[in-house]
């Protein structure tokens, strides 16, 4: 099923920014970036989810991954913190792998995320204005979601 994920304003993460856009995500890939209006006329029957402040590619997290009782719970602290990708500066816990592997969680060389654009791997995620995380998709699934 295609989702459009929308919020008043779209950071498409190569300097576009589109008021009122929206990103179609079918499976794990984004299929299109746009205006809502126009999206919504291109997929009828996709699923909405709207979202405030703003959306954008997920973030890489740089440094150390959080503290946590547990591999899969530090993979989720990730997410809650609107990453999808974790740059991988030393030795990592093989457990740790595991679990990021399963949640999808991308162990990266470079600290720069991935454009929001058709084709590439649906990972975003949607801040308030203040730029707390409220929602994170990685891999089109949604990972995290704030109460």
């Amino acid at each position: 099923m295609l989702t459009l994920h929308t919020a008043p304003l779209v950071d498409a993460g190569d300097g576009t920014l589109l008021p009122a856009g929206a990103v179609a995500v079918s499976g794990d890939r984004i299929t299109a970036v746009g205006p809502l209006a126009a999206l919504r006329a291109t997929y009828p029957e996709a699923r909405v989810r709207e979202w405030p402040g703003r959306l954008a590619p997920a973030r890489v997290h740089t440094g150390p991954p959080p503290a946590a009782p547990s591999p899969r719970e530090t993979v989720h602290a990730l997410f809650a913190r609107g990453a999808t990708a974790l740059r991988a500066e030393g030795p990592l816990d093989a457990s740790f792998r595991e679990a990021a592997a399963r949640g999808g969680l991308r162990l990266v060389a470079s600290p720069s995320p991935t454009p929001l654009a058709p084709r590439a791997r649906a990972d975003l995620f949607a801040a308030t204005d203040d730029g707390e995380c409220v929602a994170t998709v990685c891999a089109g699934r949604l990972v995290y979601r704030r109460r």
